[in-house]
């Protein structure tokens, strides 16, 4: 098995990649983590090397971000570096694997990356999966602040509907207090099962923390970009995603589109996804729901998930 970790210079500065293969002939899957700025090599190589059967897998700590934390300006945090970013990327993958076209898929933040990147950047990306698929920032803020204080007013939860009102409504989907304000919100959506509603996913210890520690993925520096970067990249970050509205600037694609989302999600709502969905022109496009999963049906459903990721990737390569 080839089984590489290491730096690239991509947009001036080096930004940590791991990839896996099985056989360098299968296609390549490059996976855009969510936040930003939270890392998740440690899921993809760990609970998703089954993938290994199918694709060369390939993973990223973004700028900013774990392993790719150090060197990094703070004002080249921006969307429109990262999508450059991830545009070099694919060319880096396309290079180095012999490959003329690659799949992309993303979750949540990465999901928003992996759109604006197969708007800039289309001629190397054969298809693109996306879930906890974000659709527009401002109405995703509105109904998951919704959603999270009538949950803690139907618990009696008046500690919760306290810090949800000190908060306040989100305004283009910023919160009072910034930073502060949105981790309370999240904190409390998590609770109350608006990311997941499986057990054990209730609160970022569980879901997203103790994964990481127990990894073994990676370095003691890598940590410490993890847990510095998050914070960093997501503070840099945020202001400038409460302007993103797809359905307004994002609807015509040159590859296909297929959406995996969790009917239940409400980090990113997927009430709004069907309408957005039923505007995009692609050559193809599927919206596939995954009827008991929250934001991440990857992790919530991984066989079905899993699944029909192999059967569409194969359609797409065949037809190449």
């Amino acid at each position: 098995m080839v089984d590489v970790k290491k730096k690239i210079i991509i947009g001036g500065v080096k930004q940590t990649i791991h990839y896996r293969s099985l056989d360098l002939n299968n296609p390549v899957l490059l996976f855009f983590h969510g936040g930003p700025g939270v890392c998740n090599r440690h899921t993809i190589m760990n609970d998703h090397k089954d993938l290994l059967d199918t694709f060369t897998m390939v993973t990223w700590d973004q700028r900013g971000s774990g392993g790719s934390y150090f060197g990094v300006p703070v004002e080249t945090i921006t969307i429109d570096r990262m999508t450059d970013d991830a545009g070099e990327l694919i060319e880096w993958c396309c290079k180095e694997f012999k490959k003329d076209k690659i799949i992309v898929i993303g979750g949540s933040w990465g999901s928003e990356l992996g759109v604006h990147v197969c708007t800039k950047y289309p001629d190397k990306i054969a298809a693109f999966f996306g879930f906890g698929q974000v659709v527009d920032i401002a109405k995703n803020e509105e109904i998951s602040f919704e959603y999270t204080r009538n949950a803690a007013l139907e618990a009696g939860d008046k500690e919760a509907v306290k810090i949800l009102d000190q908060v306040g409504p989100p305004v283009n989907g910023q919160y009072k207090g910034g930073y502060k304000g949105m981790k309370a919100q999240r904190d409390l959506m998590m609770k109350y099962g608006g990311y997941s509603k499986q057990e054990g996913k209730s609160n970022y210890w569980d879901a997203m923390i103790k994964p990481i520690l127990l990894s073994g993925e990676y370095s003691l520096s890598e940590l410490y970009g993890y847990i510095f970067g998050y914070k960093k990249v997501l503070i840099q970050m945020w202001p400038q995603m409460g302007n993103v509205s797809f359905p307004k600037t994002n609807t015509e694609f040159k590859m296909p589109i297929f959406i995996f989302d969790g009917r239940l999600d409400m980090n990113t709502p997927s009430v709004l996804v069907e309408d957005w969905f039923n505007m995009i022109e692609a050559p193809h496009k599927e919206l596939i729901w995954f009827e008991e999963s929250g934001h991440n049906p990857m992790s919530d459903e991984p066989d079905k998930f899993k699944k029909l990721l192999r059967e569409k990737s194969r359609e797409v390569i065949n037809q190449l």
